[in-house]
């Protein structure tokens, strides 16, 4: 049974693309995780299918590597700040943390997110400056913007005083000073085992764990998973489940299971100080207290900061539906988002006024556009609305929204038109300074105002733009906000397009849509330059005429339509719009299909 005192409980956090997840894979090779002949996948941690798609961790998970007699339990969580949930909650589980700035962007605004709630925690920090090798990097400005950042994040003196080492985790080795070999990780290693203190934890009377995170299996069902912080739990233990409310579900324990390297193994006991899972509960959820007596008491949770942004979900109603998917009621909808809830605390789900809707709240846009697309994996079909932003009023009445600090590095060349675009959206500019690739801006925004901005700074810095933001506080309603100036080209009519049509079609907007293509009526077909919406008809055919042979016409040639990724149809949305998702598409398309409604609801408006 190990020692409490040879345990290390670590979380690593960083920025997107700061090399978090690729310094685990080398530290898992370095404690002999792997074969020497093994072929091993780039990122093994990251392993949804979509963390591989988009290069970035969204899920929190842990691993752990054995040296010598102690273990090291690793948490890798995500650098973005959608998902900043997900750190929150394993903080509890950690005695302190990993962060891996990049050697030549320094620490960025996820960066401050992250490490503000771990030093909030108490926690002690170990700072690793990744990328050393990169073109460009400046270590020394690095370093002290790091210690700048814990200054202005109110550090203790202890946690101002953390170890630095200089790494590339690319390549496989770490160094306390700059003039050290480049061989191994085990500085790194080393450091973590003198400087990270082992759990304080007790190890006799009762068994004590609070829930961090939620694993599943297919023969045991639901698995809390949390580090022990009193006594220990054993196979067949009776134990009590203590809810948020304080109410207490009797369970029995079928399974306990540590985490070592990139599997899982059953284990006899788990011990306290240690990061186990254990099974043998119907219901489970993150922030309970699992516990041996009745009158243990439960344990303190971490405390969440709230959702800013709201979206509606609702059930696909269009002439297509249920052609691709294999759920489309408001059921099905209903209970895969109340599933969702049980592991993502961040995301809170209601029922709209309008039946088969649902408004399900989040931290930002892109992480409900992360649950669409993996509901859309699993089969589901669903309309999904515009993001609108989650006000309030404060103590005299007047309406308040939030507000995030966006940061901007652009070319020299492109600050003009980046300062007009932030203008529009009622930005206010807060501090610019010249970088070695250009210009870095610093603003504060309203969220609503930042909502389809990343897509405009594509277009205005041909993509070499760069940008982050955090959530900084409520403040008063800016006012209107036009993020959108175009309108639409809605299809009048159900059935597949045509090349003829879409040419004449093509000379009045962009195309969203090829010809060959399903379309139905109320769909969004394209792209109106001027501000209004426009009724065409992308399905007519070519007619044969006495005067004119089927020849005629099979040469038109089309511009390439514009295709949306899911990300960018969402904040593309009008109030108005809903996104038909489904398995295979992702349609635009009107809240109200037929155009005869929408003129009655039009003029409803207006007399009102």
């Amino acid at each position: 049974m190990i020692d409490p005192k040879n345990i290390r409980n670590i979380a690593i956090i960083a920025h997107v693309d700061h090399g978090k997840t690729t310094l685990v894979d080398e530290l898992l090779k370095a404690a002999g995780t792997f074969r020497d002949n093994q072929v091993v996948e780039e990122r093994v941690m990251d392993s949804m299918d979509l963390e591989r798609e988009k290069g970035i961790t969204i899920k929190a998970k842990n691993t752990s590597i054995l040296w010598d007699d102690k273990v090291i339990n690793i948490v890798d969580t995500p650098g973005h700040a959608d998902f900043g949930a997900e750190v929150e909650r394993v903080m509890k589980m950690v005695d302190g943390v990993l962060l891996v700035v990049d050697a030549y962007e320094g620490p960025q605004a996820q960066t401050r997110f992250v490490l503000r709630k771990a030093l909030q925690q108490g926690l002690n920090p170990l700072v690793v400056i990744n990328k050393i090798d990169r073109e460009n990097a400046d270590v020394a400005a690095c370093h002290d913007k790091v210690l700048e950042l814990f200054m202005e994040l109110e550090a203790t003196d202890e946690q101002f005083n953390a170890p630095f080492l200089y790494a590339s985790a690319r390549d496989g080795y770490a160094m306390r000073e700059l003039d050290d070999a480049r061989d191994s990780l085990v500085p790194l290693i080393e450091t973590v085992l003198d400087k990270v203190p082992s759990p304080e934890v007790q190890r006799e009377g009762e068994f004590q764990m609070l829930v961090s995170n939620i694993g599943w299996d297919d023969y045991v069902g639901r698995i809390a998973i949390g580090r022990i912080q009193q006594g220990q739990v054993e196979t067949g233990d009776q134990v009590y489940v203590v809810g948020k409310d304080g109410k207490r579900t009797r369970a029995k324990i079928t399974k306990v299971f540590e985490y070592s390297g990139l599997g899982v193994s059953q284990s006899a006991t788990g011990v306290a100080g240690n990061i186990v899972g254990i099974a043998g509960f119907e219901e489970v959820d993150i922030g309970v207290t699992i516990c041996g007596g009745l009158e243990t008491p439960g344990l303190p949770f971490v405390e969440i900061d709230p959702a800013t942004i709201q979206m509606e979900f609702a059930i696909n109603d269009g002439p297509y539906a249920g052609k691709e998917g294999k759920y489309v009621t408001s059921r099905q909808i209903r209970d895969r988002l109340d599933r969702e809830t049980r592991t993502n605390i961040s995301i809170q789900v209601e029922d709209a006024e309008k039946g088969g809707t649902f408004r399900v709240s989040a931290r930002g846009s892109m992480q409900i556009a992360v649950l669409v697309e993996q509901m859309r994996r699993e089969g589901f079909e669903v309309l999904v609305s515009r993001p609108t932003v989650i006000t309030k009023r404060d103590a005299d009445g007047k309406l308040l929204e939030p507000y995030e600090t966006i940061y901007l590095e652009v070319p020299e060349e492109c600050v003009g038109g980046v300062m007009s675009a932030l203008n529009n959206r009622r930005g206010r500019m807060d501090d610019m300074k010249p970088t070695g690739f250009g210009t870095m801006i610093e603003a504060t925004i309203s969220t609503r105002g930042l909502i389809g901005f990343e897509f405009e700074l594509v277009n205005l810095t041909s993509g070499r733009g760069i940008m982050s933001h955090l959530f900084k506080e409520y403040a008063p309603f800016a006012g209107e906000i036009t993020t959108r100036i175009t309108g639409t080209l809605v299809s009048m009519e159900t059935g597949v397009t045509t090349a003829y049509s879409l040419a004449a079609i093509e000379e009045r907007g962009k195309l969203f849509v090829g010809p060959s293509e399903k379309v139905y009526l109320g769909q969004i077909v394209g792209e109106n330059p001027r501000g209004d919406d426009l009724p065409v008809n992308p399905i007519k055919e070519k007619h044969l005429t006495n005067h004119r042979s089927s020849g005629d016409g099979k040469g038109i040639q089309l511009s390439p339509p514009t295709r949306f990724s899911l990300e960018r149809a969402i904040e593309y949305l009008a109030d108005d719009e809903f996104l038909d998702a489904t398995p295979e598409t992702l349609r635009l398309r009107k809240r109200v299909l037929c155009p005869h409604e929408r003129r009655r609801i039009a003029r409803g408006k207006k007399t009102a």
